[in-house]
């Protein structure tokens, strides 16, 4: 791995150190289990444009009442997400959804938890303008930040224009695929450190990709099949979200959400679109259970019949061999002005 990479991710994020110094960054030292990251086109974004993308990130100015940044419910010390049963936008007003992590977003082909985004940069572009999350329109962000000279100048450098949309999307994109976890207990014990698990998180890791069948959906090196599937979370309510089926118009998606990473997931709870379940122990009694039933209910649901010692080991694997000693813990960057 790359020394400066790896440096600079000890000390709370690799971009602490790209943010001051204007280096190029190096694409391709992925943390160890992960895949190489794929830029839209081929475009490889600079140090400047990460960074420039950082800012953005973290800047309630972003926001109608300079209250509400993307950290604001995707927060690094809450594992890119915001620790609620629901985001929370401009005068304090309250959502209908969980706060879906960051991490590892670089990886998924469908952002929002109803896979309404089909790219980082169109995500990034949908809470500005969320009447509930940010209230503001392109046009009206886009003046703010060109009112900001050290914004203004940034652009100039990375984009060569004045500040637009596109090079706001493109920019809180390029830092969004920067936060990376990987090089977890569960990678190092695959690459041949048979001590990198417990021995409980070692007989939680046969059940996930073996009896439980948790693989089927969490599948893949992050954990994610990238699919949308009925669990039966909220379907027992009066009017049940519809989750992908609005987007899709496809029956069979009817309460069905998109497969959420489950590297950090010890980091990001509470749990599910609708931030339901509030601890791992509740999400693995609730696939045990198989789910809630309704007429779309994934056909991979089902009554796993776990012992509460085999229920436990599931946790110790999904809380020690996925979280990582180099998690991405970025800080606040020093903002434009």
């Amino acid at each position: 791995m790359h020394r400066a990479w790896f440096a600079a991710r000890l000390v709370g994020g690799m971009l602490s150190v790209l943010l001051f110094t204007g280096q190029s960054f190096s694409w391709g030292d992925e943390p160890p289990g992960l895949p190489k990251v794929v830029h839209p086109n081929g475009d490889v974004p600079s140090a400047k444009q990460i960074a420039l993308g950082k800012q953005l990130y973290f800047d309630p100015r972003l926001s109608r009442d300079n209250t509400i940044s993307c950290a604001s419910c995707h927060d690094p010390k809450k594992g890119f997400s915001n620790g609620e049963t629901f985001a929370t936008g401009v005068r304090n007003q309250v959502g209908g959804r969980n706060s879906p992590t960051v991490i590892n977003t670089a990886f998924q082909r469908f952002q929002f938890w109803d896979g309404r985004a089909g790219t980082l940069e169109e995500q990034a572009l949908g809470p500005i303008q969320n009447p509930i999350e940010m209230d503001m329109t392109l046009e009206e962000v886009v003046k703010r930040l060109n009112g900001i000279p050290g914004y203004r100048q940034q652009f100039q450098d990375v984009f060569g224009t004045d500040v637009n949309s596109e090079g706001i999307a493109k920019a809180i994109a390029a830092y969004e695929r920067t936060v990376l976890s990987g090089n977890a207990p569960y990678d190092q014990f695959q690459a041949g450190d048979k001590s990198a698990l417990s021995e409980s998180a070692q007989r939680g890791m046969k059940l996930f990709f073996g009896r439980a069948n948790c693989s089927a959906c969490h599948a893949g090196q992050n954990f994610t099949d990238n699919g949308f599937h009925n669990i039966g979370i909220g379907m027992d309510a009066k009017e049940p979200d519809p989750g992908r089926v609005a987007i899709s118009k496809l029956g069979g998606d009817t309460g069905a959400f998109k497969t959420p990473t489950l590297r950090e997931i010890a980091r990001s709870g509470p749990y599910m679109h609708d931030g339901s379940l509030k601890t791992l122990s509740d999400v693995v009694a609730h696939y045990n259970r198989g789910g809630i039933a309704n007429p779309w209910l994934d056909e991979e649901m089902f009554e796993m019949k776990l012992t509460e010692l085999e229920q436990a080991d599931l946790v110790k694997f999904l809380e020690e061999g996925l979280s990582s000693s180099t998690y991405p813990n970025h800080t606040p960057p020093e903002l434009p002005q």
